[in-house]
């Protein structure tokens, strides 16, 4: 047996496993649940009832339902306003661990951990903090009364509730993102910081003009990281909001706080219409790889002009 054989024996031995788990976890569930977007499947269909070929109707259905649409809407302005955030907050942290600081280790460590926790759990602890634990403050605070009114809840206001959100997520997953600012940061040669500083630059000069020039890559990848964890948000904002309070649309009730994952299973698993929610879990794939295409591509074109 000649090396190259034996090389390549051994590169499908290793590689097949992971061949099979794709395609039999991701690639075909996926195929079938495209095929199931074209019939009319409920959930009376594990009774073995006829599947009929139903053609474009659930995806026309999904376009006309006011809830998919407000949900739609929501997460897209959820996803800019949690991409921002966790950026953001990433980088400060990153350039924070990066300083000449004490028990910086500690700090990344720190920083990191709420990335552990499960997202059911992380939205169950905050949902106490903001319904018990805040309230109980304004009546030990004399100065934050207000806080203790239940018409003022955080989780009670739909705009204040999508903000919690936010802030849960970004509490969560800021340390995560921090450790790729971290090792872009580190990356970064000191000597072009020390000719800057000798030059007369400060700190703000050196990280627009070198750091962030320089971590364009981090960039990248940090957003669409970001972008595609906020436009899958589902167990947070099950645990935490549970799609509430209500809010109106188009004149019609429904959930103020239903972001796009959770109004799929909703339509699923509260509707019982398996076919029309498996038809808008289609458009959300499209709709998801069409912006990550288009984001990655103005990041990359950035890269080089930076």
């Amino acid at each position: 047996m000649t090396d190259k054989l034996e090389n390549r024996i051994v590169f499908w031995t290793f590689l097949s496993p992971i061949i099979f788990a794709f395609l039999m976890v991701v690639i075909i569930p996926f195929l079938i649940g495209a095929f199931y977007s074209f019939t009319n499947w409920s959930s009376a269909a594990r009774a073995n009832e006829v599947l009929e070929f139903v053609g474009f109707k659930n995806f026309t259905d999904s376009f006309a339902d006011p809830s998919f649409n407000y949900s739609f809407i929501l997460t897209i302005i959820y996803t800019v306003i949690n991409m921002l955030a966790i950026n953001i907050t990433a980088f400060l942290l990153a350039i924070f661990v990066t300083s000449k600081l004490k028990f910086r280790n500690i700090y990344r460590v720190g920083f990191f951990i709420p990335n552990l926790i499960g997202g059911l759990i992380l939205g169950y602890i905050w949902q106490f903090i903001f319904n018990n634990a805040i309230p109980s403050l304004g009546e030990i605070v004399p100065a934050l009364s207000f806080l203790a009114d239940p018409r003022k809840l955080i989780l009670a206001n739909r705009n204040s509730a999508v903000l919690a959100l936010v802030a849960v997520g970004t509490w969560q997953y800021a340390g995560y993102i921090m450790m790729i600012y971290v090792a872009a940061l580190e990356s970064v040669p000191a000597e072009l910081h020390e000719a800057a500083r000798i030059d007369g630059a400060n700190v703000g000069e050196r990280i627009r003009h070198i750091t962030i020039p320089m971590i364009a890559q981090a960039f990248t990848i940090t957003m669409f990281l970001t972008l595609v964890q906020s436009f899958k948000q589902f167990d947070v904002n099950v645990s935490l909001t549970a799609g509430g309070p209500s809010a109106m649309f188009m004149g019609i009730p429904l959930f103020g706080t239903e972001l796009l994952a959770l109004n799929i299973y909703n339509t699923a698993f509260v509707k019982l219409n398996m076919a029309m929610a498996q038809a808008q879990a289609v458009i959300f794939f499209l709709v998801l790889i069409v912006i990550s295409m288009i984001q990655v591509s103005v990041n990359k074109r950035k890269e080089v002009e930076m």
